[in-house]
């Protein structure tokens, strides 16, 4: 007798305050070195970008996939009209710091996908056709590299 297929995982409702819900994520992963919850389990990390005005660290938490020994990321903002703030910190300053589980903790470079890339790299976030259905822009695909 075979095993039921399990249902895939439906993705986490889009909370009314992401910064309120990114904030507490952060705090619960640095505490306890996983996420919990809705969260547990999912490819997700938090990236730590330096402010192109501010100077100062900025962290969020992103939805990851891998191709070969990189890491890749939508620059989506849940669909929204324009990019989010941490690609444009990437734009200024492409250095930064990732958190995996298990606390593992690594310094990137950050590359926008070009064109001839995208293809390839969108198998890694099977997610891109449903964000880019919800913008006209082109959400760019982050691909980091370990310095």
């Amino acid at each position: 007798m075979s095993e039921p297929q399990s249902e895939p995982r439906k993705a986490p409702a889009i909370p009314a305050d992401m910064k309120a819900f990114n904030a507490k994520l952060i705090a619960e992963f640095r505490a306890n070195g996983q996420f919990s919850g809705d969260m547990a389990g999912r490819s997700i990390l938090i990236l730590t970008t330096t402010g192109a005005r501010s100077g100062k660290p900025r962290s969020v938490v992103l939805g990851y996939g891998r191709h070969r020994d990189r890491l890749v990321v939508l620059a989506s903002d849940n669909g929204a009209p324009k990019a989010p703030a941490w690609y444009h910190n990437l734009l200024s300053l492409p250095t930064a710091t990732i958190e995996l589980a298990g606390l593992e903790r690594f310094e990137v470079r950050a590359t926008t996908a070009g064109p001839d890339e995208r293809e390839e790299l969108a198998k890694a976030v099977p997610y891109l056709k449903q964000q880019q259905s919800l913008t006209k822009r082109e959400i760019p695909i982050i691909v980091f590299e370990r310095t």
